[in-house]
């Protein structure tokens, strides 16, 4: 079932997950250690991320170092498959501009197609650690929004060899990340909206946001978008603060912010089981706040640990 269409049969907030393909060399038990508990409270879809290559360099007998692209946590595809057939249950697998051709994107789309995955979060992806900046692969998207463009026409039966006659249609139902406090690398708010706008009436299908912990960031950022008409289901995701180290690595990572009353609280606590419990706690109000706000689903980041998301669902739904 598409998305959206889990969205408009609800009758109350769903619930959805995000998890990461195990590294490379784990096994796919690892991942299911992780989701099995939390199956049972009947999440709607479950993200399965993708994770771009990186540069590896490896020194040669010469002296010289030779590049080597390695991907540590390959899978993605096939995980979505094993994800669906285990719990009969939808997955919906990133695809992302890094790292792909536009041939290889097409390809992959037949292949999901062909598993009966019809549900996509279509991302740019970050840039190589190595390079800093986001550069497409030669004959690539640039921007999610071109390679939205390449799967809403591939739903249209437009391929990219024109001189293919009577090609099947695609039906993915198309969803795109948006950035309650800004992306990073937008000059301002506003223009960020207008990207998100964009990829909207090209034909997103519907929204899912970055971690926040203010709701109000939220609440916010859903009223802005409604002004602009974009009225497309915008999801909120959500991921409960776990250690102190977290109050710098995840704005660092992710460039959100924390408000005050968390950070001062976390600062009280003496121990990183402290920051877990307070983690939960505000979570768990979060929570309840959007629901009561009437979010149609809470997203749920677990980056490949799920105790702290179990213990919160345990309390929400």
């Amino acid at each position: 079932m598409k998305i959206t269409d889990h969205i408009k049969q609800a009758d109350k907030t769903l619930l959805s997950l995000e998890i990461l393909p195990p590294r490379k060399g784990q096994k796919i038990e690892d991942l299911f250690e992780v989701l099995d508990p939390l199956m049972e409270y009947n999440p709607s879809f479950v993200n399965v991320t993708y994770h771009r290559e990186e540069n590896k360099y490896i020194p040669q007998a010469n002296g010289l170092l030779r590049k080597q692209k390695v991907r540590k946590r390959p899978g993605t595809v096939g995980i979505a498959a094993g994800i669906t057939n285990r719990y009969n249950v939808d997955s919906v697998p990133h695809i992302i501009c890094g790292g792909f051709t536009k041939e290889e994107t097409e390809n992959a789309l037949i292949d999901l197609d062909y598993l009966g995955v019809n549900n996509l979060l279509v991302l740019r992806g970050d840039p190589m650690k190595s390079e800093g900046v986001f550069v497409p692969e030669p004959d690539g998207h640039e921007y999610a929004s071109e390679l939205l463009e390449q799967v809403v026409k591939l739903n249209k039966g437009i391929y990219l060899d024109d001189e293919l006659q009577n090609n099947a249609k695609t039906d993915f139902c198309i969803g795109v990340a948006a950035y309650p406090e800004k992306h990073f690398e937008s000059p301002n708010k506003k223009t960020d909206l207008q990207y998100l706008k964009h990829k909207v009436d090209k034909g997103a299908d519907y929204i899912v946001t970055q971690m926040f912990f203010d709701n109000q960031v939220y609440f916010d950022f859903v009223k802005k978008c409604r002004e602009i008409d974009i009225n497309v289901p915008i999801i909120p995701g959500l991921k409960p603060l776990a250690t102190k180290k977290q109050l710098q690595r995840i704005p660092q990572f992710f460039h959100i912010n924390y408000p005050e009353v968390l950070v001062d609280e976390v600062l009280k606590c003496k121990t990183n089981e402290a920051v877990y419990e307070l983690g939960i706690e505000w979570a768990v109000q979060q929570s309840k706040e959007l629901i009561e706000f009437g979010a149609p689903c809470l997203h749920y980041y677990t980056m490949g640990r799920g105790n702290n998301i179990l213990k919160v669902v345990e309390q929400v739904y």
